[in-house]
C-alpha cells in the first residue's frame, strides 16, 4: 500500500492544498472538451493525470495498455512564459509550447503532430 496517497473530499478548510498546483477549472474544461472530441472521433481512448510540485500533466492514450500518445502539461514556474503549457511525446520531448492553453490546443493538428 502506498502511504503517500491521500483522499481529500470537500475539505475547504485545509490550507495545505493549493489550487495553483493543478489545472484551473477553465483549463480543465478546455482539455476535457478536446478529449471528448478526440474520443468521439476514435483517436483517443483513455487518459491519465500526473501531478508533481513542478507540473501537472494530462496524458492521452490510444489504448489503455500502451504508452501515452501525448501529454498536455502545465508548468507551475516556467523559466520562459512560453513554456507554461506544453505538449510532449512519450519520451518527454516538447512538440509544441505556448503561454495560452486554448490557442495551443486549437492550433494543434493532432494527426500530424508526431510526423
Amino acid at each position: 500500500m502506498n502511504n503517500n496517497l491521500r483522499l481529500v473530499i470537500n475539505n475547504v478548510n485545509n490550507k495545505n492544498i493549493d489550487e495553483k498546483y493543478f489545472f484551473e477549472k477553465d483549463e480543465l474544461k478546455i482539455i476535457l472538451d478536446l478529449y471528448a472530441k478526440m474520443v468521439s472521433e476514435g483517436s483517443w481512448k483513455d487518459y491519465g493525470l500526473s501531478i508533481s510540485s513542478r507540473q501537472v500533466g494530462f496524458s492521452v492514450f490510444k489504448n489503455a495498455a500502451e504508452n501515452a500518445l501525448y501529454k498536455i502539461c502545465k508548468n507551475f514556474k516556467p523559466k520562459n512564459k512560453n513554456l507554461k503549457y506544453l505538449i510532449t511525446d512519450t519520451n518527454g520531448k516538447i512538440l509544441k509550447n505556448s503561454n495560452d492553453l486554448n490557442l495551443l490546443l486549437k492550433n494543434t493538428n493532432w494527426k500530424k503532430l508526431t510526423d
